[in-house]
């Protein structure tokens, strides 16, 4: 099994972390965003949308992560990261998607590449709009949080930390202030004291720079 990855892509970071979790053997292949080489001919034989990651596996090429995290989660079900009752999946889905739909999307690298190419924001401008929708996103979820967990749902990781600890990396490197959430905070700590989020995380990863 091949992940197509990037050290500082969240979507990445979120699947190297489950392939960690789960103890999944997998070979990592660096993809370079800012070399643009997520659209090469041969990166879009394997992947036609031309994003990362992609996991490859006996059956073919799957992309987009959240799918990828599903069917790892189905076909590999030991150290199950969805877990518990209908209602305990339904919250870790929640704020699964309140990552991945809500914040992800807007504050990517293709979409700050626009600001900056097409539309001329300058660096301070674009940083502020990362922050601005990490921030409205961060003021829900820390709402949905019970302190009373140890992670985001439940006393064990779950999909909804896989997809929490990126972004929190992400708003880091933004300068979020993190103080206005503390329960996302000690989660993010927490978790990165575990071998498998040390082990994902894009400074530990072979194509950091």
């Amino acid at each position: 099994m091949k992940l197509y990855t990037y050290f500082r892509s969240s979507a990445a970071y979120r699947v190297r972390i489950a392939l960690n979790l789960k103890e999944i053997e997998h070979e990592l292949v660096a993809v370079n965003l800012l070399k643009s080489e997520q659209q090469s001919a041969e990166y879009l034989d394997k992947n036609p949308q031309g994003l990362l990651p992609a996991l490859e596996t006996n059956q073919g090429v799957l992309a987009q992560s959240m799918a990828i995290l599903e069917y790892l989660e189905e076909t590999y079900p030991q150290t199950p990261l969805l877990f518990g009752d209908a209602w305990q999946k339904a919250q870790i889905r929640n704020l699964c998607y309140a990552i991945a739909c809500d914040i992800h999307p807007v504050d990517n690298l293709r979409v700050l590449k626009y600001l900056s190419t097409e539309l001329g924001i300058d660096d301070e401008a674009k940083n502020a709009w990362y922050r601005y929708w990490v921030e409205v996103g961060f003021e829900k979820i820390e709402l949905l949080l019970d302190a009373k967990y140890e992670y985001c749902v439940g006393d064990k990781p779950s999909l909804a930390d896989v997809c929490l600890v990126p972004q929190v990396f992400n708003a880091l490197r933004f300068n979020v202030d993190m103080t206005a959430y503390p329960k996302i905070a000690a989660i993010y700590e927490r978790c990165n004291q575990l071998d498998a989020f040390i082990n994902a995380a894009p400074q530990n990863q072979a194509d950091a720079t």
